[in-house]
């Protein structure tokens, strides 16, 4: 068996192979509610072969949303929609995922086909943005958000329990709570981005508070049994790479104390002006640095859909699942051919029973 179709077990949950489908925003939402569309996309990677399938980023409050189009789960309505997708997932075979977020200061934005920049002041679609600071991001996201308030903090991780609890009762079984890519989370531990004087910035615990309280009280709703995980950036490339991954390892570890189960590690895209080594599997030394430093488990992705290269990294111990994104909308089947470019004796049976059944009978035809 190639290190990649082995099983992983985290809590109550068996994984039945190292690949896992990560959150890719659809942007096909209206007000926040899920349709046709997210059911048939889901549906299809899921019956794929693939372990773990997490559904997108998904907004705690409206003003949480990337843009318009992005899905919400800060109302029962919304819930109902998405529990027919966790369902969809996990007939397929599929432990069922979800990725719960807040935009920040990336919020309010156009979907990608129609511009991917911010909504224009005085657009009805629009709304305020809000952060650590009031810094734009710049480049086509150049809208100031409004500096949070305490209460504005203690609002948002509250959205973030109650989204937690609707991510459970709609049979969710592994939560990823989204720490990355220049949204909220990730802009509050950013010195890029966090300028504050209070309690939630300067100093490196400061900067760490809302993660680790966010995390804290997420942990107080979602059941023990079940996978707890983050996607977190850990590393910039803006030139301070070595002082930023020294504190995220420091956070990851301080993350696993508070009852984290899995890091999902990416980059922070806080700034525009980087230097992104992009390449094949580019972070996996990082990753495997986190895991052996901050023992706990990890997962990443970018680059790394090439199955030889998905296997190796699993087979080395730099990751302990990969999430292979893009090469999945491509090919919903991606498991399933990847098991044939790796021998796998029977790689039909890495679908469910009722494609495996027909591929095998006939598999002396091919």
């Amino acid at each position: 068996m190639t290190a990649l179709f082995t099983s992983f077990k985290l809590k109550d949950v068996t994984l039945r192979n190292r690949i896992a489908v990560p959150p890719m925003c659809q942007y096909s939402a209206v007000d926040g509610l899920t349709n046709d569309w997210h059911l048939a996309h889901y549906t299809s990677i899921a019956r794929g072969g693939a372990g773990l399938v997490i559904v997108e980023a998904t907004a705690v409050s409206a003003d949480g949303r990337i843009s318009p189009g992005c899905a919400g789960l800060w109302n029962e309505q919304q819930a109902e929609g998405m529990a027919r997708i966790a369902a969809a997932i996990k007939a397929a075979g599929a432990a069922p995922g979800i990725q719960i977020a807040h935009a920040g200061r990336k919020a309010s934005a156009n979907r990608p086909w129609e511009g991917d920049d911010h909504i224009a002041a005085g657009d009805p679609r629009g709304w305020q943005t809000i952060a650590p600071s009031a810094i734009a991001y710049g480049a086509n996201l150049p809208q100031v958000p409004r500096a949070m308030t305490l209460d504005d903090i203690a609002r948002v991780k509250a959205d973030f329990v109650a989204a937690a609890r609707r991510a459970r009762e709609a049979g969710f079984e592994w939560l990823e709570l989204h720490f990355a890519h220049g949204y909220l989370a990730q802009s509050f531990f950013s010195a890029h981005s966090n300028q504050r004087s209070d309690q939630y910035g300067g100093s490196f615990a400061g900067r760490s508070r809302f993660l680790l309280e966010t995390l804290a009280a997420v942990r107080e709703v979602w059941p023990e049994n079940l996978p707890l995980t983050a996607r977190f950036g850990v590393i910039e490339y803006d030139g301070r790479d070595e002082q930023t991954l020294a504190e995220s390892i420091e956070l990851t570890r301080a993350f696993r104390q508070g009852g984290l189960d899995l890091l999902n590690v990416s980059v922070g895209f806080t700034i525009a002006e980087t230097n992104i080594p992009w390449g094949p599997a580019f972070l996996a030394p990082v990753a495997e640095r986190v895991r052996r430093e901050a023992g706990l488990p990890v997962a990443s992705s970018w680059g790394i859909d090439a199955p030889l290269l998905a296997n190796r990294v699993v087979a080395d111990q730099q990751m302990d699942l990969v999430m292979i994104g893009r090469a999945h909308l491509a090919n919903p089947h991606y498991a399933y051919h990847a098991a044939k470019e790796l021998k796998l004796e029977r790689p039909s049976w890495v679908l469910p029973a009722p494609y495996a059944h027909w591929l095998e009978r006939y598999r002396a035809q091919e």
